[in-house]
């Protein structure tokens, strides 16, 4: 608040800004003591508020300007912040109850007590936004704590005892945004700040009912100009707040229509049939008058009637639909003739049940201006300094993205503790990634991320500043959502399956090492494929001899017998892992070093045979691997007398189907998988004969190893089986 040159406490500076006046008070607590320095009261000159709500901003700016200078001349001091208070116009409140468990027996602080206030705050807003039926958005403007709760025993004040569980049960206030909107507004273009806000039944009941009174059941009336505000106690506590939209504007405006006057002389008129006997005025005619105040009362009989029996049924439905044991009545309406005697009878109370409270209930305060009385007009203005104690430093006021939000303040707060209060999503405070892509290879699950995006922009009061910025007290925060970046993209080529798995096989007596090829949904596809949602990729586990032609830039001899493992096949036929290939080479497509090459353009690992002596991958028969010199480059198609000798040193390459098929056969019975199964028509056996002989679906890999056992042992496809051999086939569970 606003320091001074003589006391150490900084002054407080409350408004309470009527329909009819607005009232400027300056004080300082001192013990038990609020001592006023200063206090300056300003009419309103035109109809600027109505019901307690502003209509016209920029006159109510105006009369909150003047009455701060006036103020600021008294205490020779300038004025930058101030306590406000708002009229119950559609008043909203929640009563709810919340707890707070703490991981072990603890010690209750303040701080525990505030934390378990705000968390009633925050589950009464979510139940009025549950059940809120109306076009407005409504705003906190204060809370009571109906009781506290140690360990689920009532307690009046749960402080520094030791708890597992504490709650409360809370009574919440709300006001259209609109309404606390103006108030903001109208003290902005003054040059003022708002230090706390609170609602006028609230500022009044800290004054009129203390809380040695409030064990018992007593209704309080703030009787304005437009408004009526109306709290009830009992058992200690408040228990509910509300309003009625009658008050003493209903009264002057009778007078201006009965009389023919204007709205501030009627208002005159009022005020003295409070005070004297007779009252003089003028009419719009310029006409003088004198009547007595006893005429007034009459006339004004009816509306009092209409008011005061409002007044009373709210007092009851807050009740429980009960009257109370007592009313008091304060602010300037409550002052008209005949009020206090018919509420006390619409609520079926002894007239001294009901009561204007005034200078009994300012006991504790002191006004240094000596020509200043005090009556029930000033109990909500003290009441609104007073409840700065109550609450202050509690809340802060920020604007983030335009929007006002109140915060409990316990001097940690970050702009992302405000994002989170105004509902401002996770993703948009951080960088959003693209859209990802989620895959399987080998029936492993993988995800591609897609890339990250630019984070949320952040400023406070036009500056720079981050999540993790402290927040400050009426800051301007602007928050620009973050963005999201590009979509996933990877290729098969990308990825690291399509280099490391490799697939060996034997070519006419020496190891060429190959890529494996790739499947996407049953579909070979190229390493360009860009991956996409719910791929499934396999490495596939076999070559066709002519693809693995094509993979060594070799035109083989289809003239010649293609033999593997013993066997003759086709171009078409499936190659495995380690399977035995012997074939005849026709001619070279590119010289060796120049296949060499391209294969590790491919990313194709190559054997430390390849790597370092490139005709070890060539058999002496003139196969994949012959080196430069063994074909002349200008005529890869003639065949090497050093080839010609080989094949005549191998009659087994050169034999017919028709003699191979007159050598000696025999049969061998194995166990597969617990069934005997015959194998025929061969002089040998290998175990990758089985498949012939056996039916074992090679297609069903869906990326899982196959199981090969031969009596137990893991066995190669080469192995050679023998009668009684026990064989196990089976793919690897994942």
């Amino acid at each position: 608040m606003n320091e001074t040159q003589t006391f150490e406490q900084p002054y407080v500076f409350g408004l309470d800004i009527g329909t009819r006046n607005v009232v400027g008070t300056v004080g300082y607590k001192e013990g038990n003591e609020f001592i006023v320095v200063a206090q300056y009261v300003m009419q309103h000159e035109t109809r600027a508020m109505i019901d307690g709500q502003i209509h016209d901003i920029g006159r109510v700016g105006k009369v909150i300007q003047t009455v701060k200078e006036e103020l600021e001349k008294q205490i020779e001091c300038p004025l930058t912040e101030v306590c406000i208070a708002a009229a119950g116009r559609v008043l909203k409140t929640v009563t709810t109850n919340v707890e707070y468990e703490y991981p072990e027996e603890t010690v209750v602080t303040k701080e525990d007590i505030h934390t378990l206030d705000l968390l009633g705050i925050e589950k009464a807003q979510s139940l009025l936004k549950e059940k809120n039926d109306t076009r407005y958005k409504f705003y906190c403007v204060g809370y009571s704590v109906v009781k506290y709760y140690l360990n689920e025993e009532v307690y009046s004040n749960i402080e520094g005892h030791k708890a597992e569980v504490i709650s409360e049960d809370i009574i919440v206030t709300f006001l259209p945004e609109d309404v606390v909107d103006g108030l903001y507004s109208a003290v902005a273009q003054a040059g003022l700040e708002v230090a706390n806000m609170t609602l006028e039944p609230i500022a009044a009941i800290d004054v009129a009912i203390p809380e040695s009174f409030r064990m018992l059941n007593i209704a309080l009336v703030d009787v304005g100009a437009g408004t009526s505000d109306i709290s009830v106690t009992k058992d200690g506590s408040i228990i509910a707040y509300g309003m009625i939209p009658l008050a003493g504007d209903e009264l002057t405006e009778l007078i201006v229509q009965h009389y023919l006057v204007d709205f501030q002389t009627a208002e005159r008129i009022k005020l003295a049939s409070t005070t004297g006997e007779m009252i003089t005025y003028k009419d719009i005619m310029m006409i003088e008058h004198s009547i007595p105040a006893k005429e007034v009362w009459e006339l004004i009989e009816p509306v009092t009637d209409k008011m005061t029996t409002a007044v009373a049924e709210k007092i009851k439905e807050l009740n429980g639909g009960q009257t109370v044991s007592a009313t008091f009545v304060v602010g300037g309406g409550g002052k008209i003739h005949g009020y206090t005697e018919m509420l006390a009878d619409k609520l079926g109370l002894p007239q001294e049940r009901v009561a204007l409270r005034g200078e009994e209930v300012l006991q504790e305060v002191t006004f240094e201006q000596p020509d200043i009385e005090k009556d029930p007009l000033i109990v909500t203005p003290i009441g609104i300094c007073l409840n700065y104690y109550d609450q202050k430093n509690s809340f802060i006021m920020v604007h983030l993205n335009g929007e006002r939000i109140k915060m409990y303040d316990n001097n940690k707060l970050l702009i992302m503790d405000a994002a989170l209060q105004a509902g401002v999503a996770n993703e948009d405070l951080f960088p959003k990634r693209g859209k990802e892509v989620n895959y399987t290879v080998n029936g492993v699950a993988k995800v591609e991320r897609g890339l990250p995006g630019e984070s949320a922009v952040i400023t406070m009061n036009g500056k720079p500043a981050g999540i993790n910025t402290k927040l400050e007290p009426n800051s301007e925060i602007e928050i620009c959502p973050s963005t999201a970046g590009a979509d996933a993209m990877i290729t098969i080529e990308q990825l690291e399956e399509y280099h490391t798995s490799t697939i060996t096989f034997i070519v006419n007596g020496r190891k060429i090492v190959c890529p494996r090829f790739v499947e996407v949904n049953g579909k070979l596809e190229p390493a360009s494929y860009l991956i996409k949602e719910g791929d499934e990729i396999e490495t596939r586990a076999y070559y066709t001899v002519e693809q693995i032609a094509e993979f060594m830039d070799v035109e083989i001899d289809t003239e010649k017998e293609i033999i593997v493992n013993n066997r003759v096949v086709d171009l078409n036929y499936f190659v495995y892992e380690n399977f035995n290939i012997e074939w005849t080479i026709l001619s070279f497509r590119t010289h060796v070093s120049d296949t060499i090459e391209e294969m590790a353009a491919e990313g194709i690992e190559e054997t430390a045979d390849t790597a370092e002596a490139p005709e070890e991958n060539v058999s002496d028969s003139g196969t994949a691997g012959e080196t430069e010199d063994s074909v002349p480059a200008d005529d890869a198609s003639v065949t090497t007398d050093e080839e010609t000798q080989t094949a005549e040193e191998s009659p087994a390459d050169n034999e017919t189907s028709e003699e191979a098929k007159e050598k000696e056969t025999h049969s061998v019975e194995v166990i597969i998988n617990g069934t005997p199964v015959t194998l025929t028509g061969r002089e040998s056996y290998m175990f990758v004969d089985l498949f012939e002989f056996y039916e074992f679906d090679l297609s069903a890999s869906a990326g899982r190893a196959i199981i090969t056992k031969l009596n137990g042992q893991n066995a190669q496809y080469t192995a050679e089986l023998k009668d009684g051999d026990v064989i196990e086939l089976a793919w690897k569970e994942k």
